[in-house]
């Protein structure tokens, strides 16, 4: 738990890793920070090197002089450092950990992890909870970090935190009294030994609920399904898949394109909902079990389903030139995000992918393109495996240039075409994170549109 008393070392200055050393100044603690990043790549750095005392340029051996180490999502655990630590028994948590240590008792915690749909999930459930008159708060891998809120004071009602597996791997107390786990599909296997370590990962949800504490649970994900004996609070489901409901044990299913909750007795037609496609669904649902569970009314939860809009870079509609419609799905990071994109649309595509290699096999979508896409367009530093995995099985084109791509994508186009980018991969190649790479695209189309719309 926190003490002023300990020296506490800060790996990686992220948003994250930042809030936590100004958290930990705020409440009279000492912090060293370790960036492995230059000084010239670091903003705003001569306030940080004013504040606290810091090194740059790469992790040096005085952090084995710190008492605790609160390590960036974004360092794997595999690196020389960390197993530096972990010889002299540096005990290390995660920024996420750290916010719970510190949090006010009277915050209640409700957490989203999975593969996809976190983002939207999460803000959905805050969504709600402030239409309904909750001081809530959406925090975590969305926004802002946990640290930048005054969480250690009283009056904060709700805290939503978007989870990941990153954040998981170093939680020692943090016990959500909600925890959400959406999906489970192959993702970060680059950090990862094998995607049941991944999936392990996840499941650290509930890792120290007890039996007056919920689990929001997919009973369409068969790896969730293998992986229940890890949860020991009280279950609850959801279910896309009308067998499911026959069995009578989800909390919120879906018949005849209703999603009905309360045994039933309240309903909503997935047509009065903003956020589209059968993924979506599932995340309104997972929503529903959390803000019942808080006791939110029902006419609430419908009226905050119906006016909540669908996030940046989640399928988003950009914009339409000359009857060629085009949509921003720059979160897709993983193939099985993409399967969605590829489902909600009702005729053929032309989709724009690529990006850095997280470890996927691109042969699991080559059935799923070939049905779903007119032209597939790769661009970035997967385009060599993508061509590999995909070449004289689907019309396929590789353009470097991410603008080019975007561009021949246009030029191909006839009147009535989608053009999503939806990448499969992440952004890091040439890219600070999905949302540049979603608002590079965004820009691009607005080009398009000033040379090619017609007046």
């Amino acid at each position: 738990m926190f003490n002023k008393n300990k020296k506490y070392g800060v790996l990686g200055l992220a948003r994250s890793g930042i809030a936590a050393a100004i958290k930990i100044k705020e409440l009279g603690g000492t912090a060293f920070l370790s960036e492995q990043k230059t000084e010239a790549e670091i903003s705003d750095i001569s306030n940080l090197k004013e504040a606290f005392e810091c090194e740059f340029g790469g992790h040096s051996e005085k952090l084995l002089q710190c008492d605790e180490w609160i390590i960036s999502p974004g360092i794997p655990l595999a690196s020389e450092i960390v197993k530096l630590g972990k010889v002299h028994n540096i005990k290390m948590i995660s920024e996420l950990e750290f916010g719970y240590q510190i949090k006010s008792s009277d915050s209640v915690v409700i957490a989203v992890t999975g593969s996809n749909g976190k983002s939207t999930t999460a803000s959905l459930i805050a969504h709600i909870m402030k239409k309904s008159g909750n001081n809530c708060i959406l925090a975590g891998n969305i926004g802002n970090a946990i640290c930048e809120f005054p969480i250690e004071k009283p009056g904060i009602d709700v805290i939503v935190l978007e989870v990941s597996s990153f954040q998981l791997d170093l939680i020692d107390t943090f016990a959500p009294q909600i925890g959400l786990v959406l999906n489970i599909t192959p993702d970060h296997l680059d950090r990862y030994d094998s995607f049941r370590d991944y999936a392990l990962s996840k499941m650290k949800m509930f890792k120290n609920q007890t039996s007056q504490d919920h689990a929001i649970l997919n009973m369409d994900d068969v790896v969730i399904e293998g992986l229940e004996n890890f949860v020991h609070s009280q279950k609850h489901y959801f279910s896309i898949n009308e067998i499911n409901k026959m069995r009578n044990i989800p909390d919120v299913w879906l018949i005849d394109n209703n999603i009905e909750f309360n045994n039933g007795t309240t309903k909503i037609n997935v047509s009065d909902l903003q956020i589209k496609g059968s993924h979506n669904w599932a995340n309104a649902m997972a929503a529903i079990i959390a803000c019942t569970i808080r006791c939110i009314k029902d006419d609430a939860i419908i009226e905050g389903l119906k006016d909540f809009p669908p996030l940046m870079h989640r399928l988003q509609y950009v914009k339409t030139i000359n009857n060629v419609s085009f949509f921003n799905d720059s979160k897709a990071t993983n193939t099985d995000s993409v399967k969605y994109a590829l489902n909600t649309f009702e005729k053929p595509i032309r989709i724009i992918m690529g990006g850095s290699d997280k470890g996927e096999d691109f042969s699991v979508l080559t059935s799923l393109l070939q049905k779903r896409t007119k032209k597939v367009y790769i661009t970035g530093d997967t385009s060599q495996k993508m061509m590999k995995a995909w070449e004289g099985y689907l019309n396929i084109l590789a353009v470097e240039d991410f603008e080019q791509c975007v561009l021949k994508a246009y030029e191909d186009s006839v009147e009535g075409d989608i053009v999503v980018l939806s990448p499969a991969c992440a952004s890091y190649d040439r890219f600070q994170n999905y949302e540049h790479r979603g608002i590079t695209f965004i820009n691009i189309v607005k080009k398009i549109a000033e040379e090619y719309e017609k007046k």
